[in-house]
């Protein structure tokens, strides 16, 4: 059996009445586990982390965090889980170093205790050196690890982030990435993340949830939810024509689908296309058949995505207040 920090039951959030943004959705995320929650902007990520947090409150439903209700026990929650929001919240105008203590203080976190805290957590992101500089020094990707070492300074058992790498470089993305798994290696702490960067949830999450219009349509492992897409498609060319071949290769365990296109080429849809291709190559030695060129394709998270949905994630549109909302944050983490 898992064991489950995170329980939620028909989660709901409608706003004013009329705005459904978050629509019944259920899900369990595992003690020590990455769990992230992939969409595009206006899926209802952000609003489903505000309720879990307790910064919003739902219109039905229920969320247990480490077994407290985040309705009924709000204060309790906010004890053990650490927030590190889409947007940036370090005020500019203090330090790296006052800015963590500052939350330090919000907690009622002696300065005994905070002050070992937040030099251990400003030495884990890498910002000894810069911790007595003003955050308006800060490029962005300081700015992010600086929000990274204030969600931490409380210990918490899971932690919030909500698109922790919008707006930054692929080398600052892979930083932060490696405070992310280094937090659940050497700590066990549970990760909810938001993304919408399709490798991202791929490389570093355990489990993902695809939610769509306010609705958790699918979720799994990345590597389930790859394969739950058709299996993986093997092109091979050959020197001649393959004539008759259809039927032999179909034959094969593990072979799904054939398509002769002529000319020599011929496309396999497989189940486990490492485990199949020598099966194929020998099916070809026999039929006298040479085989100059055998590709291995596995599906994509953006397949993955476009099967579950219908559309291409890279293709979403915002609406023009979530467009905004990111393009502020994006000239944040840039300057």
């Amino acid at each position: 059996m898992t064991d489950s920090i995170i329980k939620v039951v028909g989660l709901t959030k409608i706003y004013n009445h009329t705005v459904l943004a978050v629509d019944h959705i259920s899900f369990e995320v595992n003690r020590g586990e990455i769990f992230g929650l992939l969409g595009p902007n206006g899926a209802g990520k952000s609003t489903t982390i505000g309720m879990l947090n307790t910064l919003l409150k739902p219109t039905e439903g229920t969320a247990l965090i480490d077994g407290i209700d985040v309705t009924k026990e709000p204060s309790n929650v906010r004890k053990i889980i650490g927030v590190v929001p889409q947007e940036y919240t370090a005020d500019e105008d203090l330090t790296g170093w006052e800015n963590v203590m500052l939350i330090a203080d919000f907690y009622g976190i002696s300065r005994d205790i905070s002050r070992q805290r937040a030099k251990e957590l400003l030495e884990m992101v890498g910002l000894t050196e810069a911790s007595k500089r003003k955050v308006e020094t800060y490029s962005g990707g300081m700015r992010r690890r600086l929000e990274l070492a204030m969600g931490l300074i409380n210990k918490p058992k899971v932690l919030f982030l909500d698109e922790p790498t919008l707006g930054l470089d692929v080398q600052t993305r892979t930083a932060i990435w490696e405070h992310i798994r280094k937090l659940k290696s050497e700590y066990n702490m549970t990760i909810l993340v938001t993304t919408h960067y399709l490798e991202e949830a791929d490389e570093f999450c355990d489990r993902i949830a695809i939610i769509d219009r306010g609705k958790i349509v699918k979720a799994d492992t990345p590597e389930n939810l790859k394969k739950g897409v058709g299996g993986d498609i093997i092109t091979i060319q050959l020197t001649k024509d393959g004539k008759d071949v259809d039927q032999a290769l179909k034959g094969i365990q593990g072979v799904t689908e054939v398509k002769n296109n002529g000319d020599g080429l011929i496309t396999l849809k497989v189940i486990d296309g490492g485990a199949v291709a020598p099966a194929i190559i020998k099916a070809f030695t026999q039929m006298n058949l040479n085989v100059t060129r055998l590709t291995l394709a596995r599906p994509t998270m953006d397949e993955v995505y476009m099967t579950y949905t219908g559309r291409n994630l890279r293709e979403e549109q915002a609406t023009s207040e979530e467009t905004f909302t990111m393009r502020r944050t994006m000239r944040t983490a840039r300057s």
